[in-house]
């Protein structure tokens, strides 16, 4: 359970009671482990260390700078996909020269925050960003640095939402247009073309739509040189799955050995995208249980996390494991885990065998750690949950839980509404 364990019965983070985190922090709240953080790094950065390579975790998997910090002082670069995620990495301490910057819609504003601190790379997925983008480094009297994100057309058999690299996705450029495209960013004045970026998906299971990928990507980069370009960084992109039931995604190291012969004597330094993968089982959400409903065809378990805390079970369907945080006996209730949200599509889990609970038992939604708090929500005004970080046998508040008056903050009454 990656640092997350039962200890005498009691579910635990490290060293920590995950109890004792909901009795002093309330619920529901975000747990993470930094022992878990810390060995995902390291697994995913030491299975690519026979060739040149940057680790670039992806921000939008988890955002808070406490996680992204905990990165940093492994080496960690950052892949980021907004001009928030920038000023969050670079509050975390991250290096601009080790940050890239993809995402189809950056603002003018975005790219002339990214140029001014100096980031590696832009990750440019259309042509009409490109000539954005060359307006505000010409502007600025600079050059861009940016690799075109290319569409490889590969299959990635995921979920459909979360598949970014087929040819209807509305992400990057298509790899039989991106030689056109790439003698244009040669031809302007402010863009330096430095490499090529590629990305097909997340939660990603198999190492085959990879190396295929990988490929085609690298084909492309043998005629680009032919053409005269130098390209010094591959961007693989992210995507490499973990267990949340019974999959079975292979290790970092696996998916290394597999791509390694692709890139023997390539002259380029890979750039990785990870973010799931680091930490999706580095965190898990607490919740209680507030109500036990049976109903006529259903029975409900009604606990005070919601869809707007975690909204992948809603939104994709997916599955996370919930464990209660003592163990409890088995039982023969089988019931939808659903929140306090005014949503028939609010759940957390649904036709799910539990064990024997009771009203005011404490539970924690497994694998939650990445696309969980990113992806939160006021809907309904609900107040957003506070984040926990544990190393060891301590831990601490990294996002403190909202209050009333944040939901309300930076709104106005415009004066005719005040007139009696």
């Amino acid at each position: 359970m990656h640092h997350f364990h039962y200890e005498d019965g009691v579910l635990c983070c490290e060293g920590v009671s995950l109890a004792n985190i909901a009795k002093e922090v309330g619920t529901p709240s975000y747990v993470y482990s930094y022992s878990t953080l810390q060995r995902h790094f390291r697994v995913m950065d030491e299975a690519f260390s026979p060739f040149p390579h940057l680790v670039c975790f992806a921000v939008k998997a988890n955002s808070n700078i406490a996680v992204l910090r905990a990165l940093v002082r492994e080496g960690s670069g950052m892949d980021i996909v907004s001009g928030g995620e920038l000023f969050r990495a670079l509050r975390a301490g991250a290096h601009p020269e080790r940050i890239v910057f993809a995402g189809v819609g950056k603002t003018f504003q975005e790219m002339e925050y990214a140029l001014r601190v100096g980031i590696l790379m832009f990750n440019v997925e259309s042509d009409q960003e490109l000539e954005t983008l060359q307006e505000v480094a010409c502007r600025l009297g600079v050059q861009a640095p940016v690799a075109l994100r290319v569409n490889p057309d590969v299959d990635p058999k995921t979920h459909p939402y979360i598949s970014t690299g087929l040819k209807k996705s509305k992400f990057g450029i298509a790899i039989k247009e991106a030689v056109k495209e790439y003698e244009t960013a040669a031809s302007l004045s402010c863009i330096q073309v430095k490499g090529v970026h590629c990305h097909i998906g997340s939660q990603i299971t198999q190492v085959t739509p990879f190396v295929e990928a990988l490929g085609r990507v690298l084909d492309l980069v043998d005629e680009l040189r032919d053409m005269g370009m130098e390209i010094f960084y591959v961007d693989m992109g992210g995507g490499l799955g973990i267990q949340y039931k019974d999959e079975s995604p292979p290790p970092p190291k696996e998916l290394a050995e597999a791509v390694e012969p692709l890139l023997v004597n390539r002259g380029v330094t890979l750039i990785l995208e990870p973010g799931r993968v680091i930490a999706g089982n580095a965190g898990i959400l607490l919740t209680k249980v507030l109500y036990l409903k049976r109903g006529e065809e259903k029975n409900f378990v009604v606990v005070d996390a919601a869809m707007n805390d975690l909204a992948r079970p809603s939104l994709y369907g997916a599955y996370h494991a919930i464990f209660p945080l003592k163990e409890n006996p088995p039982g023969n209730l089988v019931a939808d885990v659903v929140g306090p949200i005014c949503e028939s599509g609010d759940f957390l889990a649904r036709d799910r065998e539990l064990p024997f609970l009771e009203q005011g038992d404490l539970l924690a939604v497994m694998s939650a750690g990445a696309y969980g708090f990113t992806m939160s929500s006021n809907y309904n005004s609900r107040l957003r949950v506070a984040e926990v970080m544990v190393k060891g046998d301590e831990f601490w508040v990294v996002r403190q839980r909202e209050c009333y008056e944040d939901l309300v903050r930076g709104e106005k009454i415009p004066p005719f509404l005040l007139e009696a």
